[in-house]
């Protein structure tokens, strides 16, 4: 039978949720969490162990964690690493990216993982790993596992694969020559003239468009110059009287911070679910720095501040919603006058 070992975070590891973010690696010898959906997908295999670790350990230590995994490959012997599924979460998305290749690379096992398209690794790891294209969120969990599971079997059993979009996985940058009964040149006049019908026709050579942003001019004479806070932190009032999500935000608010100390402590809050809130809630000012902004407003370094804090949570929010809401803020500071603006995240 073939040899399985699993990754997942904490949450999914059944440890709990933030509050067990700094959870160590932990070795388990039987399926935990998605292991369990996974395995009786698939075929003819077994499962020799579990990883579980918390996210901000795994990004704050990752050397640790990847010796854990590096003692439960040379233990266990896996056929096959499979992280995740970790959808749109962009911590447990880069220990999924990152542990799948070192696993790969330096220690010659395949391994895959699963992720939404707008998580940051798939940018980062798409080109050294397997990763297959899921929904943004657990919601999507009875669709992942069986497409890792049926492309997981393809890689156990030495199956030929197919092309990125035919087998659901992001496109590795990797050209693969092909024998076709049509040469280029007819076949590229094949879709030209299904364009001009207006008939489906499929590009052999997908050409990626970003979008062109040109920096704002720079700021003169900041002595002048009234100056605005926005974060993407998820900084709010203590008891969130708008309901500002956790992640995956729609909307964005603003709230009077027009106090000379900046945000006065235990009368603001966190509702950010991709970091840890312990430090923030003690001081906000440590993801919004409304305290340095008057100060500098104090000794005349600027001009003056916006007396209000625009805040949202950037945790998974899609990047056309974060397109729109920035182009809302943008219409309201320009009205009001201001000048510059200084943006925070986590």
């Amino acid at each position: 039978m073939k040899r399985i070992l699993f990754y997942t975070n904490q949450f999914f590891g059944h440890l709990g949720g933030e509050e067990m973010a700094y959870a160590p690696p932990a070795f388990h010898s039987e399926p935990v969490g998605p292991a369990v959906g996974l395995l009786p997908l698939l075929q003819d295999a077994l499962c020799v162990g579990t990883v579980v670790c918390g996210d901000n350990y795994c990004a704050e230590n990752p050397d640790a964690v990847r010796a854990v995994v590096r003692k439960a490959v040379e233990d266990t012997r896996p056929d096959l690493f499979i992280a995740g599924p970790a959808f749109n979460a962009g911590r447990f998305g880069i220990a999924c990216g990152d542990l799948c290749k070192f696993v790969r690379q330096e220690l010659g096992v395949e391994a895959l993982t699963g992720l939404f398209e707008e998580n940051p690794a798939v940018e980062m790891y798409r080109r050294e790993v397997y990763i297959l294209q899921v929904a943004k969120s657990a919601a999507g969990m009875g669709k992942a596992l069986p497409r890792m599971a049926a492309f997981a079997n393809k890689l156990l059993t030495g199956e030929a694969l197919g092309s990125p979009k035919a087998e659901g996985y992001f496109a590795k940058g990797q050209r693969v020559n092909l024998f076709r009964e049509k040469n280029g040149a007819d076949r590229a006049v094949d879709m030209l003239l299904a364009k001009l019908k207006g008939e489906p026709f499929e590009t052999e050579l997908e050409i990626s468009v970003y979008e062109k942003v040109t920096p704002a001019a720079p700021v003169r004479g900041l002595e002048g110059a009234r100056i605005a806070l926005v974060t993407s932190g998820g900084i709010v009032p203590l008891g969130n009287p708008h309901r500002l999500p956790a992640a995956t935000a729609r909307f964005w608010k603003q709230y009077d911070a027009d106090d000379e100390g900046g945000l006065a402590p235990g009368a603001w809050e966190s509702v950010h679910a991709g970091y840890d809130p312990v430090y923030a809630n003690q001081d906000p000012n440590r993801v919004a720095p409304m305290n340095i902004l008057k100060a500098l407003e104090k000794e005349g370094v600027i001009g003056s501040v916006y007396p209000y804090l625009m805040t949202t949570t950037g945790n998974s929010t899609s990047v056309a919603d974060a397109t729109r809401m920035g182009r809302e803020m943008a219409e309201v500071l320009v009205s009001a006058g201001v000048d510059g603006v200084i943006l925070t995240s986590t």
